[in-house]
């Protein structure tokens, strides 16, 4: 059986943040490019219970894992120049 993929908008959601495209993009625009050493869990504008969120979803290697590690690649990513 697969695993459900979830979109970004239940994601941050569940972290407790604006979920609507506009709200989305701003967020990933105004926190990134996060340092390449810098795990996602650790960077520092999470909540201590955001971080514990995204932290158990990777460990768990739950059903968002997916989604998070999009979120991953999103947020390390560097803009276009």
């Amino acid at each position: 059986m697969e695993k459900p993929v979830h979109p970004f908008s239940e994601l941050f959601a569940q972290l407790g943040l604006p979920s609507d495209e506009a709200g989305i993009r701003g967020f990933i625009a105004s926190h990134s490019p996060l340092p390449a050493d810098v795990r996602l869990e650790e960077a520092p504008f999470w909540t201590p219970a955001q971080a514990q969120l995204l932290r158990e979803e990777r460990i768990d290697d739950a059903d968002w894992i997916e989604t998070i590690d999009q979120l991953n690649l999103a947020l390390h990513a560097t803009p276009d120049a």
